[in-house]
């Protein structure tokens, strides 16, 4: 994923990073990845400008790669923005990452 956030950084305005979370118990369908954009502007526009379908190509490539079985993949990417964070949790980003395995709670 490292990869994955190093290019996008450079390609998509208002990226600012990403991660996963993964149950290993259940893996690779437990796998969700949340790529996170500055403002809800920002990730409006990148949606707008079919920019989560670049983050779900390179993404598949990354996982093609290392042989990770992908096929949920639309599924278990998410989209979310540090002001919503800020918003709803008081920037804790381990708070509102901890809801997303119960529930789905991002854009």
């Amino acid at each position: 994923m490292t990869n994955v956030c190093e290019t996008a950084l450079g390609n998509v305005e208002g990226f600012v990073w990403l991660t996963h979370l993964v149950n290993y118990n259940a893996f690779p369908n437990s796998l969700k990845i949340v790529c996170v954009f500055e403002t809800d502007e920002a990730l409006s526009k990148a949606i707008d400008a079919k920019q989560d379908d670049y983050f779900y190509q390179l993404i598949k490539r990354e996982l093609s790669a290392v042989d990770i079985s992908h096929h949920k993949l639309r599924q278990q990417l998410s989209f979310d923005t540090e002001e919503a964070c800020e918003r709803s949790h008081g920037g804790k980003w381990n708070e509102r990452l901890a809801k997303l395995q119960s529930r789905e709670l991002l854009h």
